[in-house]
């Protein structure tokens, strides 16, 4: 291939020169791991999306068959096969590889089905990950032959990659599978310790993707300590590399799930233990409850929140899973009585559990909110917290807590520990309601409202004191709770006292500005013209827009216009009229001839 045909190639292609007696054919070299991460980060995957990426690569492969002419007929398809005699172009290997991407990125979007494949779809997902397969080992084959080692040594890795997930799909031959995942990690040390630091990050990246894989095959075969619930936080990363690894641990988590359901054949909820009869009913509130112990686990502290976000919601959809199945079986129950009131005291039960763990949730964001409450502002990008914000999240709070206490007092029949909850819960709305004033006064304070503020923060350090007395009378002591009220009430006192003192001065130095302002009133603006116009110099050849790169306002004309003196006809006050006396004038009136019928009746 000649010298400027491999500079259109998108890869670097090594040319040696070639002597008299024997020709060396060219070797190609292209940057498998780059080329797969980059793809798969520009065309979806970055959000998951197989169904993107794969008409990306449909779209590929067009472009480089009409850049190759290597078309397959017009009208009858007419195959033509890739062989190392056909790999004169660079490009030809890109062929090979994008025909493997496309079909492994349609096995995994049948993956993502939202239900789960089913038995059809999975045998037709089997047969894409087989082709995907069969394509990366002639990659390997033909890369073996036209590129240089390292390229090799990549696509050799890639194709036993492909090898690991099929075997990982089919839930067979383990061994196996661990070996290729294993030899595609060697691989991937090896070449992480030469090159550039954009091709060892890469490597590195690529080594941690297959880790969690090698554990589950080691798991599997019996080689592994580590259980199931392990293993979830082992796959914790994002990548497309992870996905069928999760998919295999969250179907290995309802299989364990469905046999612990055996087991629950109650929900016991302050004193209360309710019968859970149907299947997905358990399986549903087992998963909460993993998710529950996750979030009360002593590592939890050290968890993101953003991690601890992502537990709420599946936790949340778990009960939400429940609860439909529930009141599906209420609605079928027909008129048996005794089930019914399990059935609907079962939805009680797990709707005040969800109103907890909301309550909870929505705690977590007070505390974000309020971390980014004093933040300065760094990076322009950076959100901070306004008073409003967190006005809005108490506001939730109260709403979640009142729906709560509803719940609770809806019963007729009420055990002391349902009244006991019923009065934590008013104690958790005083303290909330006293955390809202207070944040509400910082807006009003924001504002420049001295008075409005100055009375919010009373009335919140009103409420701080009573919430504080009620939550120090009880046995069992929120210390966290009681040391917020202390630090909410003594700022409202100190804030209380700085909203006074600054009321008093603005209002002291009120008439001073006012004076200031005054002073400065002028009908000709003649003291705060300091530039002039395009209007007042037209004779001057000098762009009035300003620079292009600067953000100043464009001076054509003043607006509003500047007051200006004109003449006026004079205004006549008339001071005399009020007091000149008239003279009567009723005797020279003439009267009016009456006749004799208007005489009787005038």
């Amino acid at each position: 291939m000649g010298k400027k045909e491999n500079e259109m190639s998108a890869m670097e292609i090594d040319d040696p020169k070639s002597d008299g007696s024997e020709q060396i054919l060219p070797r190609f070299s292209m940057n498998v791991l780059q080329l797969m991460k980059t793809s798969q980060a520009q065309h979806g995957l970055r959000h998951g999306d197989y169904a993107r990426y794969r008409r990306y690569c449909s779209a590929r492969l067009r472009r480089l068959y009409k850049s190759l002419k290597f078309t397959h007929g017009r009208g009858k398809y007419t195959r033509r096969a890739i062989l190392e005699s056909t790999v004169t172009d660079v490009r030809f290997l890109h062929v090979v590889f994008y025909m493997t991407e496309r079909a492994w990125s349609h096995a995994m979007d049948k993956r993502q089905l939202p239900d789960g494949p089913n038995a059809r779809q999975r045998i037709y997902l089997i047969g894409r990950l087989r082709k995907a397969v069969k394509w990366a080992s002639l990659f390997s084959g033909l890369c073996s032959n036209k590129t240089d080692s390292r390229t090799s040594l990549e696509a050799e890795a890639y194709a036993s990659y492909m090898k690991g997930t099929l075997l990982f799909e089919q839930d067979q031959n383990w061994d196996t599978a661990l070996a290729c995942f294993r030899n595609a990690r060697a691989v991937y040390e090896e070449l992480g310790k030469y090159g550039d630091l954009e091709n060892q990050v890469l490597c590195r990246e690529r080594v941690e993707e297959l880790e969690p894989s090698i554990e589950y095959c080691k798991h599997k075969i019996g080689k592994s300590n580590l259980q199931t619930s392990e293993l979830l936080q082992i796959g914790e990363m994002e990548g497309p590399a992870l996905d069928l690894f999760k998919a295999k641990i969250e179907a290995a988590m309802e299989e364990a799930r469905s046999q612990q359901a055996a087991s629950l054949t109650e929900f016991n909820w302050l004193g209360y233990r309710f019968p859970v009869s149907n299947p997905k009913s358990r399986v549903s509130i087992l998963k909460a409850q993993d998710f529950e112990k996750e979030l009360q686990s002593p590592g939890a502290e050290s968890l993101p929140a953003e991690k601890k976000l992502t537990i709420y919601d599946k936790l949340f959809t778990a009960y939400h899973d429940a609860r439909n199945t529930i009141r599906s079986d209420l609605v079928s129950a027909g008129n048996a009585e005794s089930v019914k009131d399990d059935l609907n005291g079962l939805d009680k039960a797990v709707g005040a559990v969800l109103g907890q763990r909301t309550i909870e949730r929505n705690q977590l964001l007070v505390k974000i909110a309020k971390s980014k409450l004093n933040k300065k502002r760094d990076d322009k990008t950076e959100k901070v917290t306004k008073p409003e914000e967190l006005v809005r999240l108490y506001d939730l709070l109260l709403q979640n807590v009142a729906d709560l206490s509803d719940l609770i007092s809806s019963g007729r029949d009420r055990k002391p520990e349902e009244i006991a909850f019923e009065e934590e819960c008013q104690r958790k709305s005083l303290a909330f309601r006293a955390e809202r004033c207070f944040y509400l006064a910082k807006s009003y304070s924001l504002a420049g409202k001295r008075v409005e503020a100055y009375a919010l923060y009373c009335r919140a350090r009103s409420l701080a004191e009573d919430a504080l007395s009620k939550f120090q009378s009880i046995a069992n002591k929120d210390e966290g709770t009681i040391q917020e009220l202390k630090a909410v009430s003594k700022e409202c006192r100190a804030n209380s006292c700085i909203e006074h003192a600054t009321g008093i001065m603005e209002e002291e130095k009120a008439p001073e500005k006012l004076s200031k302002k005054i002073s400065t009133i002028s009908l000709n603006d003649t003291a705060t013209k300091v530039e002039k116009y395009l209007v007042d110099k037209l004779e001057v050849y000098e762009s009035a827009v300003g620079d292009a790169n600067t953000k100043m306002a464009p001076k054509i004309e003043r607006f509003p216009p500047a007051f200006q003196s004109i003449p006026r006809n004079p205004i006549v006050l008339d001071l005399a009229y009020n007091c000149i006396e008239f003279p009567v004038l009723d005797e020279r009136k003439k009267k009016v001839q009456r006749g004799f019928i208007s005489r009787l009746w005038g």
